[in-house]
Parts: C-alpha cells; structure tokens; sequence
C-alpha cells in the first residue's frame, strides 16, 4: 500500500480510539465507572458497536486503556508544573500541590480498584516516584529538605500522606495537607 495510504489509515485509527477514549472519560465523569457501556460509548461516539468491539473487546479494555491514557497525563502535566517553577522548593510545592489535586478526583469501587493494579500503573508509579524522589534530592542539596532520612522513604511518606487529599473538600484543606507533609521534609534542626 502506499505510504500516505497507509498513513491515512493511522490517523482514522488513531481518532477513532481518542473518540472512543474521550467517550468513556465523558461516561466516567457523569455516571462514575460503572455507568460506561459499550452502547452508550457506541452512542455519544457515533460508532457502530461491531466497530467498537474491532478496537476493543469490551469495556474493560476501553477503561484500562482510557486510565493507561490519564496517568500518562498526569504525569506529563507534574512534569510541566515541575519544569515551570524555578527554585528546588518552588518546584516540589508546586508538584506536590498539583499531585494532591490529582488526588481529590480519585474513582472508587471494584473497577478502580482493579485498573489501579495493570501493569501501566505499576509503571506510572514508578515515573511518578522517580519524579518525586529527585525533586526532593534537589532540595536536599540546597538544604531545602531533610537529609537524614532516604529520599525513596520520604517519597513514599509524600505520596501516601498526599491521598488524604481524596478525602479533603476545599482548597484550604489541600493547602494545609500540603503544607504539614512539606514540614516534615524539612531539615531537621542542629541540636
């Protein structure tokens, strides 16, 4: 086949997975996870359901590819956030902020539970430790940051002390969460 054939083809099928990727985002946001079905991402999407079930097989595959597509960007926009700031502390603040925000707009039950363990997660957890992990060492080397406790184990601390953020309504709320987990990054005082 020629070239701008075969090109074609790739674009249409890469719009038909972004249609059907958004369709699912747009079923989650307003009727949660349970409430996305092949029919209605078939409907809101214009897409036959014999053509749906050629890209994927069932919804399953659509939501574990749609939350695949979320946390790459999630992290691509801590990163971003991350490449903005311009001090050691800035920029974990910033992050950190951003992360518990993230946070807030956590899905529950069975099914989140259950895309929260693919493969791609474990990978995007660990982007996202890694991330964390230097911004931390970079404060560290300024004296922004402890330096008697490993980096991997402050990491850990941060970003399970940021899930609270979950269960935290308002702005403030998230500011304070914020604010008392950067306090205990703080250097321990000389004694």
């Amino acid at each position: 086949m020629p070239r701008l054939w075969n090109d074609t083809i790739e674009a249409h099928r890469a719009a038909v997975r972004d249609a059907v990727l958004d369709a699912a985002a747009t079923l989650v946001s307003s009727h949660g996870l349970t409430g996305v079905t092949m029919s209605r991402i078939a409907e809101l999407t214009g897409i036959g359901r014999a053509t749906l079930y050629k890209y994927f097989p069932d919804v399953e595959a659509i939501l574990l590819a749609w939350h695949e597509r979320q946390l790459a960007q999630h992290l691509d926009h801590l990163s971003a956030i991350r490449d903005r700031a311009e001090t050691p502390s800035t920029r974990l603040r910033a992050v950190l902020v951003a992360y518990a925000r993230l946070s807030q707009h956590r899905h529950g039950g069975d099914l989140a539970a259950a895309l929260h363990q693919s493969d791609h997660t474990t990978e995007a957890h660990a982007r996202l430790h890694t991330l964390v992990r230097e911004l931390i060492t970079d404060a560290a080397e300024v004296g922004q940051a402890r330096v008697d406790v490993p980096a991997d184990e402050l990491v850990a601390f941060c970003l399970h002390a940021l899930t609270a953020a979950s269960t935290v309504a308002s702005d403030d709320g998230l500011q304070r969460l914020v604010t008392l987990t950067l306090t205990a990054l703080k250097p321990a005082a000389a004694e």
